[in-house]
């Protein structure tokens, strides 16, 4: 990388990673202490956090890698066309707020399938809903171990494939140990530490930023346009999107992905039962709408000031690429210090992230697969920890890999990837299922396999993966679907399959789950008993 921009003494900067490992690590362990084998203290832990509490842990599990570090830099080396990720991200929270938050929690109890499978048939549409699950938490969980390696490594100096890969694999293996000690009350702990640091953070930058060019926002935009290569282009959009039909297409996809796939993220979802009702679940939406909104507020002047103050040319050439804007802005106005400071806290920002992502998983594999599926809900709390702590070692090892295969991808391009399977396989089935009586199993099954097989498929053979300079495998091209991202195709796919499905299947013939369902989903009565039929 460039000399231009310090990162530090190596020693320094791993001890201050080691000391908020360290905290964080206490935090976790202390919050396990009123932690029993319960399925509901370890998924839910407890559904004990007040509005404001869950608020913070939310936006704290919502602003994962690819806001802080993918969206400052696609704002840095694209303008304009960078923000569209803040604007998607932060609108999809509204999306979430309004369609789902309060029906989810009135309805469900531990994972999204109790109430995806509330109305139709228990067994087929549970593992349906696994299935999906972890195809999403997969998908999201590769962006976050990516960024992981590309932050140490700038941090390190790492230069070399293998060190950055050992670096993925400590981040998995830390991140397995966060999720067995403290299961969902310790992780949302350290997610309410970890908003408040990261957007603590990034107010100092912020304001530091201001110093460094002698004004507001206004000085930021002249010093960025004078800077940038394209000059004042980065102030309107095309930089990125383009001119032509094809790329505008890909543009309307990313948006679709964006707007609508956190509504069917199963980590979001599953924060709305760690809440005592619905009531309080809008609150914490309400505060983490909020937090987010500030939040990207200041990506726009932290991407800005990153093209003004450390250039794209040597962004681009840093360990992490476009990763590693906010990062290098941070040593620009703060010092090598104060860098290590706001890399620890990315580093606790992906920690805080994949360890929601995992327990969600794991909630999935045990909860709905192996006691709904398997077990034929007879199976106890402490069999389902048991099973969803296996998983997490299982899906923890797996995401290493995935995560050294997906180095070097911006990350918040790999993040609408995983929005855009969750607004294909998971988003039109919620929807039938709160809102549309005549929905049924076919109609699911439909719904979420077909939503997830088509977004698979198309992501496999699109430019993201193969037949471009920036793909993951650049050197082949296997690539027909002209689009980087599905959703433009997947996620009327996965509505429209769920109507056809609806149609074609036979009825379920349980008219008054489906009159139950309305009302809970409206009042919240009955909330508190396990779902079973």
């Amino acid at each position: 990388m460039s000399n231009s921009v310090d990162t530090g003494n190596p020693v320094l900067n791993i001890s201050i990673f080691i000391i908020f490992i360290v905290v964080t690590l206490t935090v976790v362990i202390r919050s396990t202490r009123k932690t029993s084998q319960k399925g509901s203290d370890f998924y839910t832990g407890g559904g004990e956090f007040t509005g404001w509490q869950n608020g913070l842990a939310i936006a704290g599990d919502y602003l994962s890698a690819a806001a802080f570090l993918g969206v400052t830099g696609a704002i840095a080396m694209y303008g304009y066309d960078g923000f569209i990720y803040s604007i998607g991200f932060l609108i999809a929270l509204l999306v979430a707020l309004v369609l789902v938050a309060e029906p989810l929690r009135n309805t469900g109890r531990f994972t999204m399938a109790d109430v995806l499978s509330f109305r139709p048939k228990q067994r087929p549409v549970r593992t349906a809903a696994a299935v999906t699950t972890l195809a999403v938490s997969i998908f999201y969980l590769i962006a976050q171990m990516a960024g992981a390696g590309g932050l140490v490594a700038l941090l390190l100096g790492l230069e070399g494939k293998t060190a950055q890969s050992i670096v993925v694999a400590i981040v998995g293996v830390l991140m397995i140990a966060y999720v067995l000690i403290g299961g969902m009350k310790g992780t949302t702990y350290v997610q309410m530490i970890k908003a408040v640091l990261l957007v603590g953070g990034s107010i100092v930058i912020t304001v530091l930023t201001f110093i460094a060019l002698k004004g507001g926002f206004h000085a930021v935009l002249e010093a960025a346009t004078a800077q940038h290569p394209q000059g004042h282009e980065i102030l309107g959009p095309g930089l990125k999107i383009g001119a032509s039909i094809l790329t505008k297409l890909d543009f309307m996809s990313l948006a679709i992905a964006c707007v609508m796939g956190t509504a069917g993220l199963p980590h979001v979802l599953m924060r709305f039962y760690t809440v005592p009702s619905a009531r309080v679940a809008r609150r914490s939406m309400t505060w983490t709408i909020a937090i987010v909104a500030v939040f990207f507020l200041l990506t726009v002047v932290m991407g800005y000031g990153a093209a003004a103050l450390v250039g794209v040319d040597t962004i681009a050439a840093a360990p992490g690429g476009s990763n590693s804007a906010v990062l290098l802005l941070a040593a620009k106005v703060g010092g090598s210090f104060f860098m290590a400071i706001i890399s620890a806290i990315g580093f606790a920002t992906i920690l805080a992230v994949v360890s929601g992502l995992t327990i969600s998983a794991s909630a999935s594999v045990a909860h709905d697969l192996y006691n709904s599926v398997i077990k034929h809900g007879k199976a106890t709390e402490e069999e389902q920890v048991r099973v969803s702590r296996i998983t997490v070692v299982v899906i923890g090892i797996a995401s290493i890999f995935l995560g050294i295969g997906a180095m070097g991808q911006n990350i918040a391009f790999l993040v609408t990837l995983a929005l855009a399977i969750a607004a294909s396989a998971n988003l039109p089935t919620i929807i039938y299922s709160l809102y549309w009586r005549g929905f049924n199993t076919t109609g699911a099954l439909f719904s979420m396999y077909g939503g997830l097989i088509s977004a698979i498929v198309l992501i496999i053979f699109s430019p993201a993966v193969s037949g471009s300079p920036t793909s993951m495998l650049p050197g082949v091209d296997f690539a027909w679907f002209p689009l980087t991202n599905p959703a433009l195709i997947s996620v009327p796919a996965g509505f429209l399959l769920g109507i056809i499905g609806s149609k074609l299947g036979k009825p379920d013939n349980l008219d008054g789950l489906a009159a139950e369902m309305e009302v809970r989903s409206l009042t919240g009565v009955g909330v508190a008993k396990a779902i079973q039929h």
